[in-house]
């Protein structure tokens, strides 16, 4: 009898006692997640996982690891987010500035305080026109002295 997808995808896992992360025992990318070929195609292990037990990913979404390991396949510490919203769960400078409410003075990040630079960077509006008025004072000396 052949064995199905899911069950040498199983033979791969290692579950963690106490239902704790299922360690991804086969191949393993660079990246540290885990893959799986299915066919001829090489897979991520962890949107397998999310595919075996809660049906197919949908578009525009990708999988997050709540429990934050890249090698975990345990189906119920796997969710379908967007993009956004992955970046932001995260732990890089991408995803602390993303939650970041506040300016480094406490100035707030609201619709009228927030300037968003070209890079897609927010930069405070109240900060960015105080550093605005130190240089026109800087130049003004300058000018002054020559």
């Amino acid at each position: 009898m052949p064995r199905t997808d899911a069950d040498r995808f199983l033979d791969k896992v290692t579950p963690a006692a106490g239902g704790g992360c299922w360690q991804w025992t086969g191949s393993v990318k660079p990246s540290g997640y885990g893959q799986f070929r299915i066919g001829a195609r090489v897979r991520s292990a962890h949107r397998v996982a999310y595919e075996l037990w809660h049906g197919e990913i949908p578009d525009g979404l990708v999988i997050d690891h709540l429990c934050r390991r890249r090698d975990c396949v345990r189906p119920d510490h796997l969710e379908a987010v967007t993009q956004r919203i992955n970046v932001r769960r995260g732990v890089n400078i991408a995803a602390r500035r993303a939650r970041q409410t506040h300016c480094c003075r406490g100035h707030e990040f609201d619709a009228a305080n927030t300037y968003r630079a070209p890079n897609g960077t927010r930069k405070c509006r109240r900060c960015r026109a105080m550093a605005q008025n130190r240089a026109r004072r800087r130049r003004e000396v300058t000018c002054a002295a020559s």
